[in-house]
């Protein structure tokens, strides 16, 4: 049998205005409302919207044997709430089909878990806290920003998170080694079921779909299946199989276009699918109950991440600008946490969220058309230049 599970990160960053630190008031806003109400409404219109009925659809159509699992950051509720509450009811009333899992993850979509081991605890209650607050579900699954992980990771959850039970993983060459995704593995220490993200089915969805350069070029929702097919010919002794197909929901009529045929594509993919005997679709938290095999260990002693062709940090970590921003970051959310000034350690979360320090990158070739592709802004030095002149504004209040 070949399980699929489906996982979507839904996200929205809160996304910085031309800040001049010449002209600082006491009480001034860093957050630009009309960009992030703008992009915020074009998704939902492209996006969440018309995504969430198409998998209300499908899932109703099945009578539940299709299924999906989401990841919603604290910012992407936050900003629903405040600019589309709309598209917080369409997740309640997918949520309430019984086909969705909501997954855990850090409130602010942050590196904490690389600079702040104790942020990245906090934001993780505090991400579980409004899941069970809006959506009445406690996660069992962990997915860091990023798919960030590394074997400190599971150690960190283990000790403080008994709860979560799995974790979503890049399936990287480099830790893989030649082997298959298709096969979950444990954390090093035994504590965590760890999924991996099959990143060219992946792909081949969230950013391959309409390139029309590409020789596959395309992509049916029959050839889809076949390929999803083949996988299986891999397996001789009767394991289950797990395809892990991770990808930002705003594939769907934002990254890809409805003209490109986008929403057609996954809704007779889907119908598909259900056809075919030795095909079902997974939540996470079911692969557990499902397995008729002993996972085999695996160790990841450096940080793995889904972004760019090197999936490690680099994404976010590869200039001074990006590691100048990011070191001040953390730095003053300690000192806003000493001092307890909490209007200003709320701010400071959402500047540590790692669009930030993605729209800083300076990249050439595809991963570089990539980030241009994703930030608002003119050049990495405009945002650097923004950010830095909101943290010094915010590191003058805390030392008066």
């Amino acid at each position: 049998m070949l399980y699929i599970i489906f996982y979507f990160q839904v996200h929205q960053p809160f996304r910085v205005k031309n800040f001049n630190v010449l002209k600082t008031k006491s009480t001034v806003e860093y957050f630009d409302d009309s960009l992030n109400a703008a992009i915020f409404n074009k998704v939902a219109e492209k996006c969440y919207l018309p995504a969430n009925a198409l998998f209300k659809e499908l899932i109703e159509r099945s009578d539940g044997r299709f299924k999906v699992s989401y990841s919603l950051t604290g910012t992407f509720i936050e900003q629903a709430k405040k600019f589309r509450p709309e598209v917080l009811h369409s997740f309640l009333d997918l949520v309430k089909t019984g086909g969705v899992e909501l997954l855990n993850e850090t409130y602010y979509h942050s590196l904490s878990s690389i600079f702040d081991l104790d942020e990245f605890i906090e934001e993780i209650e505090e991400h579980a806290e409004i899941i069970k607050k809006e959506f009445g579900m406690l996660p069992t699954t962990f997915r860091n920003t990023e798919l960030i992980y590394f074997d400190k990771i599971s150690n960190l959850l283990f000790a403080t998170m008994p709860q979560i039970k799995t974790i979503l993983i890049e399936g990287a060459d480099k830790i893989l080694k030649g082997e298959s995704p298709l096969y979950p593995r444990v954390s090093a220490n035994h504590a965590h079921l760890l999924l991996l993200k099959h990143y060219k089915l992946s792909d081949d969805i969230a950013f391959r779909f309409s390139d029309k350069s590409w020789d596959e070029y395309p992509l049916t929702p029959k050839k889809y299946l076949s390929w999803i097919k083949d996988l299986m010919l891999i397996e001789k002794t009767g394991k289950n199989l797990y395809l892990n197909l991770f990808m930002d929901y705003e594939t769907f009529g934002e990254h890809q276009w409805a003209e490109t045929g986008i929403f057609d594509f996954i809704k007779e993919f889907v119908l598909l699918a259900l056809k075919e005997k030795n095909l079902q679709f997974l939540w996470p938290s079911e692969v557990k109950t499902t397995l008729n095999y002993t996972p085999t260990p695996i160790s990841v002693p450096n940080p793995t991440s889904w972004a760019d062709t090197e999936r490690d940090l680099s994404a976010w970590l590869s200039n001074p600008l990006q590691w100048n921003a990011m070191k001040t970051c953390y730095e003053l959310i300690k000192k806003a946490k000493d001092q307890k000034r909490y209007d200003l350690l709320s701010i400071l979360k959402k500047l540590s969220t790692s669009d930030h320090f993605y729209y800083m990158c300076i990249k050439y070739f595809q991963d570089g058309d990539v980030h241009k592709y994703f930030s608002p802004y003119s050049s990495p030095e405009e945002i650097y230049r923004y950010y830095m002149n909101i943290l010094a504004d915010i590191e003058t209040k805390l030392e008066g």
